[in-house]
This record gives C-alpha cells, structure tokens and sequence, in this order.
C-alpha cells in the first residue's frame, strides 16, 4: 500500500521548508531595501521577490522534476564537474557564509543589545552556544519535520504575523522618495539585492535533505515524494513572500524614525522599538532567533547529508565538524563576511539560475548533455564579468553588452546560449529521460 502524509505533515514539512529559507539575509536585507525604494518600493520589491522567492520556487520545482536530488539535475553534466558545483555551493550556503551569518545575526540582534559591554569575547561564546543548540536540532534528520515544521516554525510565523499586522496598522512615518540606484533602477536593485538571501542555492540543496525527510515518514514513491516536495516549496514561498512584503514596508515607512542608519538589522530593531517600546527589543529577540536557528539547522543538516556521502565520515560527524567551523567563521564579524559573499554571489548565481532554467525545459533539448555544458559555461565566464567590475577592474570593452550598467551582463549571452542549443545537436537518447532519479 503506498504511504502518503497527512494534512498537518504536509503542512509541518511546508513550514519546515519556510524555516529552512527564513534566516539571517531574509530578515536583515528587505527593510534596508524598502528604506532606500522608498516611493519606489512596488518596483524594488517586486525585483526582490523574483529572485527571493520566485527563484526559490522554481529551484524546488526543478529539483522535484530532476528526481529530488542533485545527481538528477545534473546528470548531463561531467560527474566531476557536478561534484564540484556542489561542493562549492555547499560551501557557500553552508561553513563559509551563510550558515555563519546566521549565528553573527542572531548575535547583532537578539542578543548584543542585552549586553552591556559587548565584546569578541561574548560573540565567541554565544557562537558556540548558537551552533551547539543548532548541531542539537539536526542531529537526528528523521525527527526534523517534528522539531522545526511543528513547533519552532509556528511560534517563529506568529511573532512574524504580529509584527506584520502591526506594521500595517501603525506604519511609524511616510514613504518619501527614493535614493541612490533606486530612483532609476528600482527593479533591476531589488533584483540583485535578492541574490544576497543565497535561497536560489538553498533551494538545490534543501531539495535532497526534504526529501530524506519525507522518506522518514515512510514514503516511497518517486512521483508522490516529488509532488509532496513541490507543496512544501508552495508553502515555504508563499511564508517568504508575506515576511518580504511586510518588512519592504517596514523599510519604506522608516524614514522619520531610522533615517541614515546603514544597515536592515538597526532599522528593524528602531521600529519595532517604536511600536512595541521595552517590549519590543524581546519581541524581534524571539523572531531573529527563532528564524536564524531555523535556518542554521537547516544549512548544517544540508550539507553534513552531502558530505557525508563524498566521504568516509558519517552524517553525524559531519554535522559536529561544519558546526564548529561555522562558530569558528562567526567571529570574523557580519559586515566583513558580507563584504567577502558578494563577488562569490555574482559569479555563481548565474550559474544557478542557468541550471534550474535547463532542467525545466530539458525535455525540449535536442542535445541536453550539449545543451547544459554551453549554456552553463556561458553564464559563468559572462558573470565574471560582474565580479570584475564589483572588485573595480575596467571592464568597460564589455559595456555594450545589455543590462552591463545594471550588474546582470550575463542575462543576454545565457538566453542566446539556451535558445542557440534548443535547436542544435541531434537528440540524444539517456536513460534520463525515462525515469526519475532520486539521491
């Protein structure tokens, strides 16, 4: 008989989800944004959403389509060259900067303003407390969807709700005009101020670990696994969305209270100060923990489940080894790790959004193993060419390029690169095509 979940699973694996993607950047990064959109706000916000949430999606649809791994989304593509895409974005999302973005926010916010002479000796301590409590958690993947998707996501949404509501109820000030890129190029702002979120990356990767979950209910089946992975990105989106539009708000009603602080984090702490007085720094206490451990679970869980299976070291070791790396990383402090994620970002998120674009129309390929070599290869020399200009290196003999000006030079060279191998190369034939692969 084919096991399938209950309503209340399928609605704890979708929160899951949503925890998994709410952390660090999805909470620090919108009020900024919403800030400096200003009257522009709609535009920015709805650039944010494509490649905060829309992107994410579509990642966890590809990644169902694939077979629920990544061995299945990359199967046209050399096996090193896969293991190696991996590993590095496993990198990334996991030890190098986003999982230990997690515990210098959560620090930064919920903690620091409670203590009275902060100093590196307190972010060392609360990082190992942090990443101990997030190596409890996933120590046991089986019961994850337990843990998180039915009692640390629920409290972590009513917090967000209540904050929402009142946001919106009692905005703190008037939405003036906008600033800097904003004014011209509000869209196309909000748009790569998403890739800072890292979730497009996320979202190839969570796919694997929600599936080991959904297995440890005792599901089998390949389509009903893959159709439950889809319900979960469902969920999980439309959570993010609601969290990104409220806090795009929050941003753009700041300015009388917030004006010129520089960062999200300060101008979400301002306004919920605002609106809640001495109660209001434990409120955003509780939604900056709640979601940052969340997503450290999450992240540590991810990437120990990969390892684990390139080496001889077991998931739980794994897991005990990247939380100590990401305490260790912590301590290098939040502005300093931002800074060092950005160029690694631009030329990597390319890549990832070409692939999931590939696996979506793989079918109509000719030649897919053609197809995912070019196409792939293509999107990554052209995003070098934003890491250059990022890291002030003239490249201006590109400038004719579209979209040069606005960061996205590879956007024209990727599509001309997907549409040339549409229909170039006979068709080849590959098991691939006729079932579905799950790692």
């Amino acid at each position: 008989m084919k096991k399938t979940l209950k309503v209340t699973d399928i609605i704890a694996l979708g929160f899951m989800t949503f925890a998994f993607f709410l952390g660090a950047g999805n909470i620090i990064f919108p009020p900024l944004a919403g800030q400096l959109a200003g009257e522009n706000m709609l535009s920015a916000m709805s650039g944010f959403l494509v490649t905060a949430v829309g992107l994410p999606l579509i990642g966890i649809i590809a990644v169902a389509i694939a077979g629920g791994g990544w061995t299945g989304l990359t199967r046209d593509l050399p096996s090193k060259v896969a293991t190696l895409m991996a590993v590095l974005i496993f990198i990334i999302i996991g030890p190098a900067f986003a999982a230990p973005r997690t515990g210098l926010v959560a620090y930064e916010m919920a903690v620091k303003p409670f203590i009275t002479d902060a100093s590196q000796v307190s972010l060392t301590i609360f990082s190992i407390i942090f990443f101990a409590v997030a190596l409890f958690f996933a120590w046991s993947r089986g019961k994850l969807i337990d843990m998180i998707g039915k009692f640390l996501t629920p409290a972590l949404f009513v917090v967000l709700a209540v904050l929402a509501v009142a946001v919106f109820i009692n905005p703190q000030g008037e939405i003036v005009a906008a600033q800097g890129e904003y004014v011209t190029q509000a869209f196309t702002k909000g748009f790569l101020e998403g890739y800072n979120t890292m979730d497009t990356f996320a979202a190839l990767m969570f796919g694997m670990l929600i599936v080991d979950v959904i297995r440890s209910k005792g599901v089998t089946d390949e389509k009903t696994t893959c159709t439950y992975l889809i319900y979960a990105g469902l969920i999980a989106a439309a959570g993010l969305a609601f969290v990104y539009v409220s806090l795009f708000y929050l941003g753009a009603t700041s300015a009388g209270i917030a004006a010129g602080v520089g960062n999200g984090g300060a101008i979400l702490t301002t306004y919920v100060m605002a609106l809640f007085g001495s109660t209001g720094q434990i409120i955003l206490s509780a939604i900056v923990l709640l979601a940052c451990l969340t997503t450290a679970i999450g992240l540590i869980s991810a990437c120990a489940d990969y390892f684990s299976t390139l080496t001889s070291l077991s998931y739980k070791k794994w897991a005990v080894l990247l939380a100590v790396v990401c305490a260790i990383v912590a301590n290098v402090g939040l502005n300093t790790l931002i800074t060092l994620s950005i160029p690694v970002l631009f030329a990597l998120y390319p890549v990832a959004i070409a692939l999931v674009a590939l696996t979506l129309i793989r079918k109509w390929l000719p030649n897919p193993r053609l197809a995912y070599r070019v196409v792939l290869l293509v999107s990554f020399i052209f995003s070098m060419i934003d890491v250059a200009k990022h890291l002030n290196i003239d490249m201006s003999v590109f400038s004719g390029l579209p979209l040069f000006n606005y960061g996205m030079a590879w956007v024209l060279p990727t599509v001309i690169a997907l549409v040339v191998t549409r229909f170039i190369g006979s068709k080849h034939q590959d098991n691939g095509d006729n079932h579905t692969v799950i790692v």
